[in-house]
């Protein structure tokens, strides 16, 4: 046919046309999602519709085991069954293109493995394949014997085949090589557990061991497949073409002599750049938060350690000026001291784990000193930074936003240490402590900035012409400071522990607000969302969410409970969204004045956020007596004035729409904004499973409260001040609390100088570490809003209700008690724990002790009173207590030497008293008393005081033999170098 071409016209051969191209990795993709999706859907459709059965095994069902195994979920009940089958039917394809792929890769593409070896592979992928097709479609219950031969041969498969792959992994892709080797130990490191655990529930019939053993077998199928997925990298380099042999497609692609298709530009041996720049960007990325953990660390630890001295003091010690070391920045002023900060950021932060590595120092002044001075690099190394990139938008919001995450990373491990966090300088191996590995990993994170830094500085900061930069219009230096100080401040003192505005709101049973766990995964959830929505400046500048910040506030400190926790939330995320925002502001000037200026706010908020508390013990205290509203308010204020200055550069048209950066001077990052959105994101997704993880982990290893000895219907009972569970050696020492309430067997105690819930004291609530471990029902006291050194009672038996007091203290420190009714076998008791003021203030103490007295006269129910009372027995306030009060002292007969503790009762029956030392963890004994309860408490009104030998008493009702003596760990019978028995 003349003018026609083809193909195959003159006589010659067709040429091959290109339709269409498919890059090999989707084959990695779509074998991921299918697998992932059998097991993942296939577990929610199964809890969600037969939970209670899948859990069930042959010896134990809910709540022992409350979590299926892969088999139950996946093979014995419709839906899940039929959903697992599709999914895996649909990865059966990807899957066995998969092991073809890996075959021609190896031995054809990259020469990596010997022909014969690659076709061993392929056997060995193939059998494996189908295999897995034999446990999947015939389940245990269609035959156990066949189910349990497919997964043998399936494991046994396993081994060669991720080992090959290993093996024949090219050299030349580090990042695959990295990940396979990290996929193939997790996975058979898994197995010893879990064949540990299951051979604990089939054997030894442990319950929960299926549920541990579950896990284990779960994370061998997340393994399994991310090893699989890892292909995705090694197959950058393949494509999958679909050829018209026919020639008759238009857009012919050209071919090699070999028949595949030529790519121009494109280099097979070469790993995909996009790939490693990912890894480089999360690695930098999760370091620095790492390090931006490290230095909330310090910063909030510096406070613990300067406040030992003058609680050892009971008054001003000198020690207080190291919380002037946070203005160390002000040394950036000088501009070759802040490029040289900034240039070797990673070396500076090395510098500053001697402020982790303090805790070697077992003299508190030497731990105190060395932390200030590693915060003091910390801080200055952060500063430095922010300022030196501000003139490159991208670097310095995501300097800013790891900062941010670090406090973040800070909440979480503190509530998987129950409020303690593992690197502060008061916590060593003894008592929880993980110091060496926080060390280990910091050095790791700064060699890994620094490395980093030095090999790219062009994204370390802006040319040395910054510092002549002009501000914004309109943008005002002193605003800026005043709210970075106030917004520092306020994640200091609210946020850095996820229970702290619990504790600073908790109220009465039963209205007691919400537990740390699981409720602190909300507070850390509030300050992520604040976060999230930081970068949406117009936002969370403009005057409605302002208005939501301080509607917040109001909220949080004028109610208490629950109402007072929504409240805090709102604060919490308003005040994280806004500190990027906030710290950005005050770098748009000269580093000296605003960085002076901020951190004098920070810490004059410091000092009256203590003084509230604290104005017996400071000069010109009395004038901030009780005065958090002031605090709160200057707080909010100042924030305020910071966001009026951010939002009027904005107005003035100052900045860029995209992102909120001027326009005149900045570098727009584009790819650093969007890298550093996206990495946040997937931080803050990893740092909210964590936390869950932690509160869902707390939660299952929590011990059930119940009486230590209840077969005599018996109680003991104790007070204790605790000095804010610091002991003599400035060491945390909740754990050596707990061994002594253990071994004391208390069942209810009243524990004095417990609120920790301050700068001061570390934004600490060491009692949920007790009353987890040991089982304790817990009364937090009086808020720490309501200004009183604190008293807690923990108690083996469910509190029907209490009220938090504030006993009358017109001069003095603030007294505080806390009066509960608890079902003590079936009886309401109250207890009464409280702490009265200091000697300086004897009116005082008159009208608390008064008050106390009312409190238990008026009560119809057998009482015991747990106090400091701080008098001498048989003294005119003791006579108050223990007369106008209608108790009846434990023990008056000789024991003349009290001061402060005293313990009363009435309508119980009185066993036993023991006074037992406090082995250095305080500078105050514990008293003890053992009771009864009895069917008639009027015949128990009055006391009798006649002693009795310890043979003649039930050994049920005996106190601990191991405290007489030397006593263990320091605690031993002292006074009278024994328990006192009693005949009723």
């Amino acid at each position: 046919m003349a003018g026609k071409h083809t193909a195959f016209s003159s006589g010659q051969e067709p040429i091959p046309v290109t339709i269409a191209k498919i890059p090999a990795k989707f084959i990695s993709y779509s074998h991921t999602i299918f697998a992932y999706s059998a097991f993942l859907i296939a577990l929610f459709a199964g809890c969600y519709t037969h939970y209670y059965k899948i859990v069930q095994n042959e010896y134990f069902g809910y709540p022992d085991e409350w979590f299926p195994s892969v088999s139950a979920t996946t093979g014995d009940r419709y839906p899940a069954r039929a959903i697992f089958q599709i999914f895996i039917a649909l990865t059966s394809g990807p899957r066995f293109a998969l092991v073809f792929l890996w075959y021609y890769y190896t031995t054809r593409s990259s020469g990596s493995s010997s022909p014969a070896f690659g076709k061993f592979l392929l056997v060995v992928g193939l059998v494996r394949t189908i295999s897995c097709g034999g446990w999947t479609y015939i389940t245990s219950t269609d035959d156990h014997l066949a189910h349990d031969i497919a997964m043998i041969v399936y494991l046994i498969c396993t081994l060669p085949w991720q080992l090959g792959s290993l093996y024949t992994t090219p050299k030349r892709n580090p990042a695959a090589l990295k990940w396979r080797r990290f996929f193939t130990i997790a996975f058979f490191a898994s197995l010893p557990p879990m064949i540990y655990f299951f051979l604990q529930h089939k054997i030894h019939r442990v319950a929960g061991a299926y549920t541990t053993y579950a896990f284990f077998e779960w994370s061998l199928i997340l393994y399994d497949v991310a090893f699989d997925a890892v292909t995705a990298l090694d197959f950058q380099t393949f494509e999958f073409s679909i050829i018209d042999l026919s020639g008759s497609s238009t857009s012919p692609v050209s071919f090699s002599k070999e028949g595949s298709a030529t790519i121009p530009g494109h280099v097979e041996d070469t790993i995909s750049p996009i790939a490693l720049r990912s890894l480089t960007l999360a690695r930098g990325f999760l370091t620095e938060t790492y390090l931006a953990y490290v230095f909330w660390s310090m910063l909030t630890s510096l406070a613990l350690l300067i406040w030992y001295f003058p609680l050892w003091h009971m008054g001003i010690s000198g020690f207080e000026a190291f919380l002037f070391i946070t203005l160390s920045p002000i040394i950036l002023g000088i501009g070759p001291v802040r490029r040289l900060f900034a240039r070797y950021r990673g070396f500076f932060h090395l510098l500053s784990l001697i402020g982790v590595a303090s805790y070697l120092k077992a003299d508190p002044v030497w731990r105190l000193s060395l932390t200030a001075i590693g915060l003091g690099i910390s801080l200055t190394t952060w500063c430095a930074t922010w300022w030196e990139s501000r003139d490159h938008t991208g670097t310095l919001d995501r300097s800013i936003i790891i900062w941010g995450l670090g406090l973040l990373v800070h909440n979480v491990m503190k509530m998987a240490w129950w409020s303690e966090n593992p690197i502060w300088p008061i916590m060593h191996k003894a008592n929880g402590g993980i110091n060496e590995i926080g060390i280990a990993l910091g050095v790791i994170a700064s060699l890994e900035v620094f490395a980093r830094d030095i090999s790219n500085p062009i994204n370390l900061a802006s040319s040395g012409s910054n510092s002549s930069a002009k501000p914004p219009t309109g943008s005002s230096w002193l605003l800026g400071s005043a709210g970075f100080g106030s917004i520092l401040f306020t994640l200091h003192s609210m946020f850095s522990d996820s229970s702290a505005i619990m504790r600073w709101s908790v109220d009465g049973y039963p209205d007691y607000g919400p537990e740390p766990v699981p409720w602190g995964v909300a507070t850390i959830g509030a300050l992520a969302l604040g976060l999230l929505l930081s970068p949406h400046r117009r936002l969370v500048t403009s005057l409605p969410w302002f208005v939501l910040g301080c509607a917040g506030c109001a909220i949080f400190y004028c109610y208490s409970g629950w109402t007072a926790y929504y409240g805090g939330l709102i604060l919490g995320m308003v005040t994280a969204s806004l500190m990027p925002v906030l710290v950005r502001s005050v770098t748009a000037h000269g580093a000296f004045k605003t960085l002076l200026t901020s951190f004098m706010v920070y810490n004059i908020l410091c000092l009256a956020h203590v003084w509230v508390v604290a104005y017996a013990f400071v000069p010109g205290g009395v004038y901030a007596r009780e005065r958090t509203n002031w605090v709160l308010g200057s707080v909010m204020v100042l924030i305020g004035c910071g966001v009026y200055n951010a939002r009027k550069s904005e107005e003035n048209g100052q900045t860029d729409s995209a992102t909120g950066s001027p326009k005149s001077k900045k570098v727009i990052q584009l790819h650093i904004v969007k890298d550093t959105r996206i990495l946040s994101r997937l931080t803050i997704v990893g740092i909210l499973v964590s936390s869950i993880l932690v509160a869902l982990n707390r939660n299952l290893s929590a011990v059930t409260p119940a009486p230590f000895t209840s077969s005599a219907r018996s109680f003991t009972a104790a007070i204790w001040t605790i000095h804010f569970a610091l002991d003599d050696d400035m060491w945390a020492s909740e754990v050596r609390i707990r061994d002594a309430l253990r071994d004391l067997e208390l069942d209810v105690v009243g524990l004095l100088e417990s609120d920790t819930q301050r700068i001061i004291m570390g934004n600490r609530d060491w009692a949920q570490y007790i009353a987890e471990d040991l089982g304790y029902y817990v009364d937090y006291g009086p808020s720490t809003m309501k200004h009183t050194w604190g008293c807690l009672m923990l108690s083996k038996f469910p509190i029907i209700k209490s009220s938090h007091h504030l006993l009358p203290s017109p001069v003095g420190e603030l007294a505080c008690a806390i009066h509960a009714t608890l079902d003590v076998y079936g009886q309401p008791v109250d207890f009464i724990v409280s702490h009265n003021g200091q000697e300086e203030d004897p009116v005082d103490r008159e009208l608390q002790t008064t008050e106390l007295a009312r409190i238990m006269r008026t009560s119809p129910n057998p009482f015991v009173f747990l106090g400091y009372v701080v008098t001498k027995p048989h003294a005119y306030l003791y006579n108050i207590l223990f007369g106008d009060g209608d108790m009846n002292d434990i023990d008056t007969s000789d024991d003349w030497d009290r001061w402060c503790q005293y313990m009363g009762y009435r309508g119980l029956r009185r066993v036993a008293y023991a006074r037992i030392s406090h082995g250095k963890i305080t500078d105050t004994e514990i008293q003890s008393g053992k009771f009864q309860v009895v069917d008639n408490p009027q015949e128990y009104w009055m006391a009798s005081y006649e002693q009795v030998p310890e043979s003649s008493i039930a050994p049920e009702l005996r106190f601990p033999q191991m405290f007489r003596g030397a006593g263990v760990r320091g605690h031993r019978y002292h006074v009278f170098n024994e328990p006192r028995y009693y005949i009723h």
